[in-house]
């Protein structure tokens, strides 16, 4: 069981990071786009913004979801640091169930915000249904709560390979010395 739930939240981290890397990305490009046409050509273009604020949303939740399990969210760990040891791993306990609690209000309250703006449209995207713009935040909050769960029951994946992927103190990376 422990196996076959890590192997799939490996899958929606490694997901999670695409995704959000490829809004990034599209934000990056969109945004010299719109500049280019309103100071160069001339003529502001109405779509670069929204765009731009929607892959924003997009990186956003599910960037947070991924550098949640990587152990690079921000956190305030002020009080944890200043527990007795002996405490540290009740508080762990705690602090897991309030983030499992703050998902599922995001998941509850984000997908109700999302039905209700449904049938609205956007004005420079008339195909697209507001409520499907807001969809990163609840579907962001459901991946954190997989995260959690996955904490709360097999540890913190924060030092495993696939996770610490691309940093310095990994040992995976080899910056040309000796293997």
């Amino acid at each position: 069981m422990r196996e076959t739930y890590v192997r799939a939240m490996d899958v929606v981290y490694l997901a999670s990071i695409w995704i959000s890397g490829l809004a990034l990305i599209v934000m990056t490009i969109v945004i010299p786009i719109g500049v280019f046409n309103r100071y160069v050509m001339g003529s502001g273009s109405q779509w670069p913004e929204p765009l731009a604020i929607l892959c924003m949303v997009v990186f956003t939740f599910l960037g947070a979801a991924a550098s949640y399990r990587a152990g690079v969210h921000i956190a305030v760990t002020m009080v944890t640091d200043r527990v007795p040891e002996q405490y540290r791993s009740a508080l762990t306990l705690v602090v897991d169930a309030l983030m499992a609690a703050l998902c599922v209000f995001m998941i509850v309250y984000g997908w109700a915000l999302c039905q209700v703006t449904w049938n609205q449209t956007i004005a420079e995207f008339p195909a697209l249904s507001v409520g499907v713009t807001y969809l990163p935040l609840p579907v962001g909050a459901a991946v954190t709560l997989l995260f959690v769960i996955e904490q709360f029951f097999f540890g913190s994946q924060m030092h495993r390979p696939l996770v610490r992927k691309g940093d310095p103190s990994s040992e995976e990376v080899n910056l040309g010395g000796k293997a």
